[in-house]
């Protein structure tokens, strides 16, 4: 099985000719990524670990305390969650927001698609760096936004200067910029950050800094920019840090202005009741969630390290992945290979790169030793 055969054979794009879909979508495929059972999955950039015990108990206590009244409908503000999410970064970067710089949808990829809604759509443009996630520039067609590929250097990182002078020509709506890089890890020093943020708010554009992997980088978060930079926006995410991928908690950091603007295009009660009291669980107990960071980190280095002694190439990386290439074979024979092998990596399209998310120490070491079946 292939992972092109994986995550497109479920969906036909010949679509019949009695359906009136928008023809700029009638050559775009689901966004997706394969869900092998059977196998150990390095392919979606998942925490490995699952929840403490304590933190589901009080999840489950908290969830048992509300379920007598999902019969109405949940606080369509989610002021409580968003309350807490503010102290979790103020501790964090030493901030002082408060509920009116922060918003929460079901994932990230509900934020991304809500800035779109309110700033893109015909006639204006965004750019973003690739290779980088996917679904900015997904998200930009389906919203009607034109979409202008912007460039990184060889080692996936973006030049600055570079990217400062071509948004000030092109002057784009919305920039995006992924700090951690997915799906090369480089992050992007907040110096730089702050000049790419110089040249947007010069254009009228807001800058949209991507930070699902935060966490796992030494780098300061860009929320520390947007008091000086109001056109500075920043997307979290739950899902990574928190290991908390299945329940789908994406939030935002932008001024209020931002945050209003969010007000206007959010689906009516977007967030449940029951995601709501299991995210506010969850932040009310971020140490003991995000206790495993360390060693997703020191397993990054473990892994990346034994990538390189095998004669490999693997990038530096500052999330909880790692890109790698100089493999024999091409990527989808790699890939393949690995698969057979029962470890599920990701084939990104980069032709000469695969990547793998970082997994318990078994999981990289079944990793490890498929690779080193290469030599045999």
């Amino acid at each position: 099985m292939s992972e092109k055969n994986v995550t497109t054979n479920s969906h036909n794009t010949r679509w019949p000719g009695w359906l009136p879909l928008r023809p700029a979508l009638k050559n775009s495929t689901p966004y997706g990524a394969p869900q092998l059972d059977q196998v150990i999955q390095l392919n979606t950039n998942e925490n490995p670990n699952s929840l403490p015990d304590l933190v589901r108990d009080r999840m489950m206590d908290r969830i048992a305390e509300i379920a007598t009244g999902l019969n109405r409908y949940p606080d369509r503000d989610a002021v409580a969650l968003r309350e807490k999410l503010a102290g979790y970064i103020n501790r964090a970067s030493d901030t002082q927001f408060g509920v009116s710089h922060i918003w929460v949808a079901n994932g990230s990829n509900e934020i991304l698609q809500t800035l779109f809604l309110a700033f893109g759509g015909a006639g204006r443009t965004a750019i973003g760096f690739t290779p980088s996630y996917s679904v900015h520039p997904m998200i930009a067609n389906i919203t009607g936004t034109s979409w202008i590929v912007g460039s990184r250097d060889s080692e996936f990182g973006v030049d600055a200067s570079g990217a400062a002078t071509g948004i000030r020509e092109l002057k784009p709506s919305l920039v995006f910029l992924t700090t951690p890089n997915n799906p090369s890890g480089t992050a992007t020093s907040i110096s730089d950050i702050e000049e790419i943020a110089r040249a947007t708010g010069d254009v009228g554009g807001l800058l949209i800094v991507d930070e699902a992997y935060a966490e796992f980088s030494p780098e300061d978060s860009a929320v520390t920019l947007i008091r000086r930079f109001p056109h500075v926006v920043v997307s979290r995410t739950m899902s990574k840090a928190f290991a908390f991928a299945g329940v789908r908690l994406g939030y935002l950091v932008a001024h209020p202005a931002v945050i209003d603007s969010m007000l206007v295009t959010r689906l009516p009660y977007h967030l449940s009741a029951l995601t709501q009291a299991a995210a506010e669980v969850a932040l009310d107990n971020a140490e003991l969630m995000q206790s495993g960071i360390e060693e997703i980190k020191a397993e990054r280095e473990r892994v990346a390290a034994a990538i390189s002694l095998n004669g490999w190439k693997p990038l530096p990386s500052a999330a909880n992945f790692i890109l790698f290439s100089g493999f024999p074979g091409t990527s989808h024979e790699v890939w393949q290979r690995f698969l057979d092998g029962g470890v599920l990596i990701r084939d990104t399209g980069l032709e000469g790169y695969l990547r793998v998310t970082i997994g318990t120490p078994r999981e990289n070491d079944e990793f490890l030793s498929v690779m080193h079946s290469f030599a045999s």
